[in-house]
């Protein structure tokens, strides 16, 4: 089977909700990572046989093939097609998985995986609570319904499940989400996020700027700030503070074959080894992920001594930290520039966002492999694992 490569990894900063990119439309934000590869890579960009867009709330602004709509308003040219995928917040790592796998079968050569979600402009739930209001009906039909009698799959309740399996404490919670800050703000102020963001011209009341940022980071968070944070359960021990932070963002990565590297003349950074999805209980929801890496050891030979760096997607404090447990590795080496606590979670565009960050810190420590996961709705979670080149 052929080799998948990444040449380039680009993500926004990310934009609290109502912040800084709230007055961007989803297809512009989309257009300005596609814009960045396009003008960070010295190649024919009528070369890019599609573009797949991770999305989640495909609805609204983000509805009508929404990656279609961000390619007609990039500077790519109308040629290229594009697909809108949903696996809930894996959708733009699943779009990166296919992205690899149209490669590594010979079908494709040059494949643009991507990712949006506006949080703010298309919150979260909206298109389920449009079907609520209209009377007609919900995601849960009469046999979902006797499969799971009387649950309503929840993310949240997940999390305290979680906690309670894997016996964390509130304080466990709250530590994690500190170090998430604290990583945030010195990868910040040391500038380790430079090549990765794409900085997004946004209108203010003082005149346009260029937000590059990340907005969600607190610089002066300490225990007892975050331990303030009210629960959101009484008697739980999920807070908005050790949870991922609502954003607005985009993010791509650009999949070539080896024939693409030798005819476009592009410098591979990383080459694609496993890729992995599996899914199991969604009820309890998010640990996934402890499984999914499993399979992925087991496909491809590797152990978690082998890997140098990982991504741990913290859509909730509980989600790293149990998965830390499982698989026996090195807190050292987990989300070494912060995560989605500190950084935010732009659901559809998370994947990619991910991909951008893992790749750069391997490559400024000098490591060999990276490994990328993430709990997803549904009980579903993806493995991406690269190796440095």
């Amino acid at each position: 089977m052929a080799d998948a490569y990444i040449v380039d990894a680009v993500r926004t900063a990310g934009g609290r909700r109502g912040g800084k990119l709230a007055g961007v439309h989803p297809v512009d934000l989309g257009a300005a990572v596609l814009d960045a590869i396009a003008d960070r890579n010295d190649f024919d960009p009528a070369a890019i046989e599609d573009v797949i867009m991770g999305c989640v709330i495909q609805g609204g602004e983000q509805a009508g093939d929404v990656g279609r709509n961000i390619v007609l308003a990039s500077k790519l040219p109308n040629s290229i097609p594009s697909v809108s995928i949903d696996r809930q917040c894996g959708s733009s790592q699943q779009s990166m998985q296919f992205a690899a796998q149209g490669v590594m079968s010979g079908t494709q050569d040059i494949v643009l995986a991507a990712g949006i979600e506006s949080m703010t402009r298309v919150p979260m739930g909206s298109t389920s609570m449009l079907f609520k209001k209209e009377g007609l009906g919900t995601y849960k039909s009469p046999r979902l319904e006797e499969a799971y009698p009387g649950i309503m799959f929840s993310q949240f309740m997940g999390a305290e499940m979680l906690v309670k399996k894997h016996g964390f404490t509130r304080e466990d919670l709250d530590r994690f989400a500190l170090e998430s800050h604290q990583k945030a703000k010195a990868a910040t102020e040391s500038g380790a996020f430079a090549n990765e963001i794409v900085g997004v011209e946004v209108e203010t009341p003082e005149g346009n700027i260029i937000h590059s940022s990340d907005e969600g980071i607190r610089f002066d968070a300490t225990m007892e700030s975050l331990s303030a944070v009210k629960l959101l359960q009484e008697g739980g021990s999920i807070t908005a503070a050790n949870a991922s932070q609502i954003c607005d963002g985009a993010s791509a990565v650009l999949i070539v074959s080896e024939r693409a590297l030798k005819e476009h003349g592009l410098t591979p950074r990383a080459r694609i080894v496993n890729l992995t999805v599996t899914a199991g209980d969604p009820v309890i929801m998010l640990e996934e992920p402890l499984f999914a890496t499993d399979r992925a050891f087991q496909r491809s030979g590797m152990k978690i001594e082998d890997i140098d760096l990982y991504e741990v997607n913290e859509a909730f404090a509980p989600v790293p930290l149990a998965w830390l447990k499982h698989v026996g590795a090195d807190r050292s080496k987990i989300n070494v520039n912060g995560g989605a606590i500190a950084l935010g979670h732009p659901l559809g565009a998370s994947g990619t966002k991910l991909m951008a960050t893992l790749l750069n810190a391997l490559e400024a420590r000098k490591g060999k492999y990276g490994l990328q996961t993430m709990c997803e709705g549904g009980g579903q979670a993806n493995v991406t694992i690269i190796e440095r080149v």
